[in-house]
């Protein structure tokens, strides 16, 4: 018997507004993603990407259709059971969402407060490991104002794989990164999903990273299908 997929999405379909404003964004979408998997989502601005990603991530309630996500069912589950299930997903978002206060090791270190039993040292050093696995070792004192855009996407980074998530959700990961960093990024996400077993879903339009995908997926105008191999796909 196959083991339960950290992705199991079925039928989904998913609207904005109401009435006459009412528009269908995602139509009938089915989607897969096994645990340890590496997937690229790609196709054009405004196709449902992020939507879909906000969904799989518990961010917005289920209207119809199914999804499961690491074996919990998001159909009329509440807040608190979707805040639970949160705290095995780890989410990278364009916004970056750091915390102004707070330098970027303690930002990062927010991600290893979430694992249970470890010291304050241990959650420390943890936050200073991935800060240096992101080419940030020597800005663990800095707050977000003094950093770049491509930092602070790269402490946003650190922080999401700091919490050991069974599931990495990263939306245009690699936006804000020269293709240096970018390329060190993106090994770093496929090397947590080969070692802990963490399944990846990433939106990207980046055709330098499309070869560390097991596969890869294209939506467009709300509807998902196998993309083309992987020296062949564009993206919108």
């Amino acid at each position: 018997m196959a083991a339960a997929a950290a992705i199991d999405v079925q039928d989904l379909c998913h609207w904005y507004g109401s009435g006459s404003m009412r528009r269908q964004v995602l139509q009938g979408v089915n989607l897969r993603v096994a645990a340890g998997e590496v997937v690229l989502l790609t196709g054009p601005s405004g196709c449902g990407k992020t939507t879909l990603l906000t969904l799989v991530g518990a961010l917005r309630q289920v209207q119809q259709g199914s999804v499961r996500v690491l074996g919990q069912d998001l159909q009329g589950a509440g807040r608190r059971e979707r805040q639970q299930l949160r705290r095995s997903i780890g989410m990278i978002f364009q916004g970056h969402n750091l915390l102004r206060c707070l330098t970027a090791e303690q930002n990062v270190q927010m991600g290893s407060d979430l694992l249970p039993g470890l010291s304050y040292r241990v959650r420390r050093d943890q936050a200073r490991e991935w800060l240096r696995a992101v080419g940030l070792g020597d800005q663990l004192n800095k707050l977000p104002h003094d950093l770049s855009g491509g930092q602070k996407q790269r402490v946003a980074i650190a922080r999401a794989l700091a919490a050991r998530p069974r599931l990495l959700l990263a939306d245009e990961p690699t936006a804000a990164l020269d293709s240096k960093t970018g390329r060190e990024v993106v090994e770093l996400l496929q090397r947590l999903a080969r070692e802990q077993g963490c399944a990846v879903l990433m939106v990207t339009h980046d055709p330098r990273i499309l070869d560390i995908a097991d596969r890869l997926v294209r939506m467009e105008d709300g509807q998902l299908s196998e993309a083309e191999p992987m020296g062949l796909v564009t993206s919108g």
